[in-house]
């Protein structure tokens, strides 16, 4: 039973040298694989942001913060023509009220 699958595996399989082979899966990778909102969220940012090199990052923020006001904030960064920099600029606003609310809990001891 094994022989014959192995056998008619090998009939039909094409062969591929190895070039191509690692060519396909470059391409299979480019493709975005979205399963999570979260993820969704973060993709759409780095669209807004025109950074896709740190993609991953704002999938993270979204996942661990307030993805629809995040998504929010990235197109009001996106909007602004005056911004060079957006993906840094919409990281100083997005941090913001982190560091506000730690000087309110550092004054208060």
């Amino acid at each position: 039973m094994v022989i014959r699958y192995f056998l008619t595996y090998n009939l039909y399989m094409k062969k591929v040298s190895a070039g191509k082979f690692i060519a396909e899966l470059k391409k299979r990778g480019r493709r975005s694989r979205i399963y999570r909102h979260f993820q969704l969220i973060g993709l759409e940012i780095a669209m807004h942001l025109a950074d896709e090199k740190h993609k991953s990052l704002y999938i993270k923020m979204a996942k661990i913060g307030d993805a629809d006001a995040l998504l929010v904030l990235a197109r009001r960064v996106g909007d602004n023509r005056r911004v060079k920099n957006k993906g840094a600029y919409f990281m100083r606003l997005a941090t913001q009220p982190l560091k506000n609310t730690s000087k309110q809990v550092k004054s208060s001891i």
